[in-house]
């Protein structure tokens, strides 16, 4: 029997149980498949309840996690599989190759050499990275990572010359990390549903069409744009936005669900908006607006009365091109007004919803539902949004609890 723990999920829930179970005196191992840990909170510009930047929350949890040696981290990790039951699960999980050292904490002199440009994923491909990167500017661990798919061999090589000695070693291999422990907490997170997938809404069709999630880039000051909320196509700052709320949720067609957070992430980026660009006009299509709780509710109050701000009750049917060069039209069905709606923009942005990473990649040994949520079992904990959409604050709750199970199964097992 293992009186270890296993997190499955380096973002703010995994970090959070990690640490709470770290701290009552457990060995823990986390595990997390992208090269950084903080998940998708590290994208955003600023995060409820107090509107502040991620670093806020998560450099807490770094330090903890730094200072306390009960806790292993993997990156660039993900398991294999699960065998054995509560008290006694075998793991086994990859790890793959970072092809640097620890050392290597300053990209430049590589990326200056490097020529490929590969679209950079932590900003939803709004612009490109070079084969040596940062992942972004707070990445922890604050180690580059050299990405060899698709790069010629002669890049690499001088990449790895004009590097300081020993940083960069592009031939490391994977790992493989064999892990015994009494119980498994899963923080495997989300991923913004796949807006291409709604052919009405035509992402991708049109360029001054974005997601929530790229807003959010958008608006971080260490983001493609620094910090400005763009068009596409012609880098000038929108006069009309339009918000097409529950783009892909409560549909039997995607997800048949609320996602939760996407009415608080709305009306959360109409404040950079408003900051930004005062005298821009918004425009929100909405099914119903979800304002849990009196301090969200008097969040959306506050939004609901400026004169800026127009809520439509109706849903999104389609997208169409514009009279303007660039411009969109969303049409909708006004259903306390009465009447198709028409309303053109610069800009349109679609509140895409939250699929938990299960719905698209699972872990053997895991149980799952039709919608990819971790179902609890024996020994195996879900929690943050891995378990159901839930904001950060519900996410960190959520943690802490799945924690304490995790420690009263292994001293049961004990």
């Amino acid at each position: 029997m293992s009186d270890s723990i296993l997190v499955v999920g380096g973002g703010f829930s995994g970090l959070t149980a990690a640490v709470e179970a770290a701290e009552m005196g457990y060995d823990v191992y986390l595990i997390e498949k992208a090269s950084y840990l903080g998940g998708r909170v590290a994208q955003l510009n600023k995060y409820f309840p107090k509107l502040c930047p991620p670093t806020c929350g998560l450099e807490i949890n770094f330090k903890r996690l730094k200072t306390n040696p009960k806790i292993t981290f993997y990156t660039l990790a993900q398991v294999e599989s699960i065998t054995g039951s509560a008290g006694n699960f075998q793991v086994q999980v990859k790890v793959n190759p970072r092809g640097t050292t620890p050392a290597c904490t300053n990209c430049k002199p590589g990326e200056a050499v490097a020529t490929t440009e590969i679209p950079n994923e932590f900003n939803f491909g709004m612009d490109n990275r070079k084969a040596l990167f940062m992942p972004h500017p707070m990445a922890f661990p604050n180690q580059c990572v050299l990405d060899t798919n698709g790069v010629p061999a002669q890049e690499i090589e001088a990449i790895k010359a004009a590097m300081p000695e020993g940083q960069v070693d592009p031939g490391q291999q994977p790992e493989t990390v064999d892990l015994n422990v009494g119980a498994i907490v899963m923080a495997s997170g989300w991923n913004p549903y796949d807006a291409t997938r709604m052919d009405n809404l035509c992402f991708g069709k049109f360029d001054n069409i974005v997601t929530n999630m790229m807003i959010e880039r958008m608006a971080s000051p260490a983001g493609p744009t620094g910090g400005k909320i763009l068009r596409v196509t012609d880098k000038e700052a929108p006069k009309t936005i339009g918000f097409v709320q529950c783009a892909g949720s409560r549909d039997e067609n995607h997800l048949p669900y609320c996602s939760y957070i996407c009415c608080m992430a709305t009306l959360k980026q109409i404040t950079y908006i408003r900051e930004q660009l005062p005298d821009t006009e918004v425009y929100v299509f909405y099914i119903d607006i979800r304002a849990p709780g009196r301090k969200y509710e008097n969040f959306y109050k506050k939004i609901k009365a400026d004169d800026k701000v127009h809520f439509i009750k109706g849903k999104v049917a389609e997208i169409k091109e514009g009279s303007a060069p660039g411009s969109v039209v969303l049409v909708a069905e006004d259903t306390i007004g009465g009447g198709r709606v028409q309303q053109e923009v610069d800009l349109a942005v679609l509140a895409t919803g939250m699929q938990p990473s299960g719905a698209m990649e699972k872990v053997p040994g895991v149980d799952y539902d039709e919608n990819g949520f971790v179902v609890e079992k024996d020994g195996i904990f879900p929690c943050g949004c891995s378990k159901r959409p839930i904001d950060v604050v519900s996410s960190a709750q959520s943690a802490t609890a799945a924690a304490m199970k995790a420690i009263q199964t292994v001293r049961r097992a004990g």
